[in-house]
């Protein structure tokens, strides 16, 4: 008989194996924001760049987050999914502060990124990273 405890505690491989599938997004977001600034806006210009390079970013999002939790030997709980979903958005945003502090960019700017009603779109990416794990690591698994 396990203990309600048991059931409902975070396990650490849980967490700490979905960290390096967010290595990898980070990788691609930084290939997404190249990619944006070399070839997309300057054939679209700067705002239909940053939708196009949303979506793309965020289309990479879900198809990693997918092939990973399918995949995925781990029956996960939903507390850890939700764990998972929270530590990839404080990473993300953590990220993109770090480095526009480094670059000199001031805070104002990084936070008008998620100005809604602005026109920015950004804060689907974070969104798509929190809900990512909830929708593809939800399905019943039995490990092999």
């Amino acid at each position: 008989m396990t203990s309600r405890s048991a059931t409902s505690s975070v396990r650490p491989a849980a967490v700490v194996y979905p960290l390096g599938l967010w290595i990898v997004m980070a990788v691609v977001a930084v290939a997404n924001g190249v990619f944006r600034e070399v070839a997309i806006v300057p054939r679209m210009g700067d705002y239909s760049g940053h939708l196009l390079s949303t979506a793309l970013l965020i289309a990479a999002i879900l198809a990693l987050s997918y092939g990973y939790f399918s995949r995925s030997r781990i029956d996960y709980r939903r507390a850890e999914l939700l764990a998972v979903g929270v530590i990839w958005v404080v990473l993300t945003v953590g990220f993109e502060f770090l480095v526009g502090h480094l670059e000199g960019i001031p805070v104002e700017d990084t936070l008008a990124q998620y100005d809604v009603l602005a026109g920015q779109v950004w804060v689907l990416v974070p969104l798509a990273l929190f809900l990512a794990p909830l929708v593809f690591g939800s399905g019943a698994r039995n490990p092999a």
